[in-house]
């Protein structure tokens, strides 16, 4: 799979927002899952003190290397490794998912259009697949 052109177009283009609201949507976004989906709370522990920091990083670098993802690749490694260390399955990346699109329509308002937000869809679940892909290898070999 391929992100489409305009989901590239569209994540770059907000990367600069990121860069200035970042750690307010992945502050927002962890009150979301916690309050939807409290099971998660265990898997995310550092949540409120750095990982939103940590996150927000990531969703930049991510905006902004979107059309070069070879270059994240040691970053999306360590993530994975996290993940499994922390026990994040597959099935949680619907609700980290559904959490951060919400988080970036709270934080940003009339700038989250539906482009936007589409765009935001299809780049987070196209990442997370890759980050699942990873993971489920790590499971494997433990």
């Amino acid at each position: 799979m391929v992100l489409s052109e305009k989901t590239v177009e569209i994540c770059k283009k907000t990367a600069p927002l990121l860069v200035e609201y970042g750690e307010d949507i992945t502050t927002r976004m962890y009150e979301i899952l916690f309050m939807n989906y409290p099971e998660t709370r265990a898997l995310f522990p550092e949540a409120l003190e750095a990982q939103y920091k940590k996150l927000a990083g990531a969703i930049v670098a991510y905006a902004a290397n979107i059309d070069k993802l070879h270059v994240l690749s040691h970053t999306v490694d360590d993530i994975a490794k996290r993940h499994v260390t922390s026990n994040v399955k597959s099935e949680h990346y619907p609700m980290v998912g559904a959490s951060l699109l919400q988080a970036i329509k709270d934080v940003l308002g009339d700038v989250a259009s539906k482009d936007v937000i589409d765009a935001w869809k299809e780049a987070y679940f196209f990442l997370g697949d890759i980050l699942i892909g990873r993971e489920k290898e790590l499971y494997a070999s433990r």
